[in-house]
């Protein structure tokens, strides 16, 4: 069996950070989310990996690099623009030839990872097998129908009028028979070769397609909403881990982790926490759920339940939260001037300010 991870999407929902930054590379407690699912395919005993990338193709490349540190072996296939999940398929036949595989969306998150459902497929080898969770508002999911036996007989694309409340999570496991559906696609209505389309295909002609609905948590990390929770979910997990130097006269409280050559003076931190490698905790605060990415500098400042992307500046901020901070971001106290706001926002930038 092979797996196709995706990584080739925009990230229009994280903009401004994915003006600069693959949305698949955005750190959860200081490691990249594609990392998580890459770990998972490993851990399910999978070792050919295809990585559909686009645009920030350069950027995913020299993280993951051949995959040996993985224990994978990684071959890059380019997709040249968003078209759709069927369409990543489409791209990636030469690669998947005749091979069983697991189709993994590289910026979803889910605990527990993945051994079950594909030792599953591996035994009972439908030619299809999904995964299912209840959602609040299936209209922003690929929604599937079943039948009362369990049995998937229909799926939708973010239907208008959604018939459950089972979405699809991001991971899809095939046969080759796949193939034959996506070849008969045509664009949806969003201009894409859908794999809900693809799947419907397959039961439509009769084609045995399974699902499970999965108990564990699961997050497409596409928001900064999204991507906080699932920050707090890792943090959770940690352990006490104190590799850097932190002063007499700081306080560590709870699950806190500092890596080699962080420094923490005069601050507190109040885990779960973990400041990145290279970072300096100065005079300040640091709460729950936050985690600090290498050569960060936070100094006189107060943070919580926030993410921070290596070598950003926070200096004399008496509080931030809820925040996704980027790369090499400079955040400091506004001057003294009277009912006024000073900004220098990118595009699709979101501000609070109370005034």
């Amino acid at each position: 069996m092979k797996a196709l991870v995706l990584a080739g999407g925009s990230g229009t929902r994280l903009r401004p950070i994915t003006h600069t930054s693959a949305k698949q590379l955005v750190p959860v407690a200081n490691k990249p989310v594609l990392f998580y699912g890459l770990e998972a395919i490993a851990a399910a005993g999978i070792r050919e990996i295809g990585i559909v990338v686009g645009d920030t193709q350069a950027e995913i490349e020299a993280a993951v690099g051949d995959g040996s540190a993985l224990g994978l072996q990684v071959t890059y296939l380019r997709q040249q623009a968003p078209l759709g999940l069927a369409h990543a398929v489409l791209i990636a036949r030469d690669y998947l030839g005749e091979d069983d595989f697991v189709m993994y969306l590289g910026d979803n998150f889910i605990v527990g990872g993945i051994g079950d459902v594909v030792d599953r497929f591996t035994r009972d080898r439908p030619d299809a097998q999904i995964m299912l969770t209840q959602v609040g508002d299936p209209r922003q999911f690929g929604v599937a129908e079943l039948d009362g036996d369990g049995r998937v007989v229909g799926l939708e694309e973010k239907p208008a009028e959604p018939k459950s409340d089972l979405a699809l999570v991001g991971v899809y496991l095939f046969t080759p028979l796949i193939h034959r559906a996506v070849a008969e696609l045509k664009p949806s209505w969003r201009g894409e070769l859908e794999i809900t389309d693809a799947i419907q295909w397959l039961i439509e002609r009769g084609h045995r397609v399974e699902s499970s609905v999965i108990s564990g948590y699961w997050k497409d990390t596409g928001n900064v909403t999204d991507m906080l929770e699932v920050n707090r979910l890792v943090l959770e997990s940690l352990e006490t881990r104190l590799e850097g130097r932190v002063d007499d006269v700081s306080e560590l409280i709870g699950r806190v982790v500092v890596e080699p050559g962080a420094v923490v003076e005069r601050s507190r931190i109040v885990g779960p926490a973990i400041i990145g490698a290279g970072a300096r905790i100065l005079d300040s605060y640091v709460g729950p759920f936050t985690s600090i990415a290498a050569d960060c500098v936070v100094d006189g400042s107060e943070i919580e339940y926030s993410i921070v992307l290596p070598r950003a500046s926070i200096s004399g901020v008496s509080r931030i939260e809820a925040s996704l901070i980027g790369h090499d971001v400079e955040v400091t106290p506004a001057p003294n001037t009277p009912r006024a706001h000073r900004l220098v926002l990118g595009d699709h930038s979101k501000v609070q300010i109370s005034s």
